[in-house]
C-alpha cells in the first residue's frame, strides 16, 4: 500500500496524515486489488463556511476512482470522500465478481 499526500495551500498535518491513513488502510485491507492512494488537502478561501476539500485519487486495475468532498474540517471531508469511495469500490468488486 503506497499513500501520497499532497498539501495545496494547507499547512502539513501529521496528524490528519494519520487519521486518514488509518481509514484508507481499512479500503486495502477490504479490497486487496487496490494498489495506492493520492490524497490531496486543499483550501478554499470563498467559501467561509466549508472550504476544507479533501481529493482522493485510487489506483487499482482499471480506471482509477475518484472521490472529493468540501466540508466544514478536514476530518469530515476524509471521511465523506472515504464513504464516496467505497460505494465506487462496491461497485468496481461486483464487476470483478462476474467476469
Amino acid at each position: 500500500m503506497k499513500i501520497n499526500f499532497e498539501y495545496v495551500g494547507v499547512d502539513v498535518s501529521e496528524t490528519l496524515s494519520g487519521f486518514t491513513k488509518e481509514k484508507l488502510e481499512k479500503l486495502f485491507n477490504r479490497y486487496e486489488f487496490l494498489i495506492s492512494a493520492t490524497v490531496h488537502f486543499k483550501h478554499d478561501d470563498k467559501d467561509y463556511k466549508t472550504g476544507k476539500i479533501c481529493n482522493i485519487e485510487l489506483s487499482l486495475p482499471g480506471p482509477r476512482i475518484f472521490a472529493t468532498s468540501n466540508e466544514a474540517n478536514y476530518e469530515v471531508s476524509v471521511r465523506e470522500t472515504i464513504n464516496d469511495l467505497e460505494r465506487q469500490l462496491k461497485k468496481r468488486k461486483e464487476v470483478y465478481k462476474t467476469h
